[in-house]
């Protein structure tokens, strides 16, 4: 199979795929917030994960549209979501009077995905934590928590980038919202409940620092392989 990861540069959701033997294709902009993922050593090398560098827009739909290559047989898409998160909704006013176009944009760039699975008629995921995606596009068609896919990950695990800042198993909490369709299949929980003083250190990802950006981006892998168990067949 063949698979395209928009706006996704550590390779994290991928991986299941690539060593399963499935070709990988992760488009993502290395000048975009928290710039490249080798910056901080936590992108994911394999020889079926190929990275391009490049913006997910327009140009990139209408080329993506009028390809002849590798058309995909899934699409995964991460969209940026600092101007619509609602975890930073207090900075709204500020954004939207500097920008009235920016929450409209971010939603836009979201449903490219969406756009190109109809266009290809394939399968397509988008991931956003909780925002205003619910109100000015549609409610999302799948939440969760990272925690509640630490099943898939062995007892002991430790996180293979962040081991003092992300909990092993990813066993942290952070809602989390999928829209998919077009025949995308929902993975099956396999909750490990948070013990007593799970990843304090996760609390001090706040803030707009890159790396912060960056940690925060990256993708639980126990949900990557619940998607890749869900929708390998």
């Amino acid at each position: 199979m063949i698979l395209w990861f928009l706006c996704d540069g550590s390779g994290l959701m991928g991986q299941p795929w690539a060593e399963a033997g499935h070709t990988v294709y992760c488009f993502n902009a290395d000048d975009g917030d928290h710039g490249p993922y080798t910056r901080f050593g936590c992108r994911v090398e394999h020889p079926n994960i190929h990275y391009i560098n490049t913006w997910i827009d327009s140009k990139f739909v209408m080329k993506a549209m009028a390809t002849s290559g590798d058309k995909p047989d899934l699409i995964f898409a991460f969209p940026p979501c600092t101007d619509i998160a609602v975890s930073g909704a207090r900075h709204f006013a500020a954004k939207l009077a500097a920008n009235p176009a920016c929450q409209d944009d971010a939603v836009a760039t979201a449903r490219i995905a969406e756009r190109l699975g109809r266009w290809f008629n394939v399968p397509y995921m988008i991931e956003n934590p909780v925002s205003v995606m619910a109100s000015l596009w549609r409610k999302p068609d799948f939440t969760f928590h990272p925690w509640e896919f630490s099943g898939y990950l062995p007892e002991g695990d430790v996180h293979p980038y962040f081991p003092l800042l992300i909990a092993g198993r990813d066993q942290y909490p952070k809602k989390t919202c999928l829209w998919t369709g077009n025949g995308f299949k929902h993975p099956k929980k396999l909750p490990v409940p948070i013990p007593p003083g799970y990843s304090e250190q996760f609390h001090k990802l706040g803030g707009k620092s890159a790396k912060t950006k960056t940690i925060r981006s990256l993708t639980p892998r126990g949900f990557a392989l619940a998607v890749y168990q869900a929708n390998k067949d």
